[in-house]
């Protein structure tokens, strides 16, 4: 699995200060947009990985595979993928409502 989206939240790490010429709204507006990407990104790769097991399966029940360890890679890989999108998606979730529950 391809988790070069994740190293995305490191680049966070530049907008916690004010950069000369923008506002504190136009960071966090990129701040945003750039973890948005990430979990875009990250739900296609998981899609992704998906399709490719089905299609290993497909091919495998068809006789067009006749390698089991293919199969199974290809499995594991559509497994773990979803087990971290859910993953990430529950603690973005507890942050939410973490933040709802704050009181002004």
């Amino acid at each position: 699995m391809n988790i070069q989206g994740i190293g995305i939240v490191n680049e966070l790490g530049k907008f916690g200060g004010i950069q000369p010429g923008t506002s504190v709204i136009e960071d966090r507006n990129t701040a945003f947009e750039t973890l948005f990407d990430a979990a875009t990104n990250m739900i296609k790769e998981t899609n992704q990985f998906t399709n490719e097991a089905e299609e290993a399966e497909m091919a495998f029940s068809l006789g067009l595979l006749d390698n089991t360890h293919d199969l199974q890679v290809a499995q594991q890989k559509a497994n773990l993928a979803l087990q971290f999108t859910i993953a990430v998606r529950n603690q973005v979730l507890d942050a939410y409502k973490e933040i709802m529950n704050l009181q002004f």
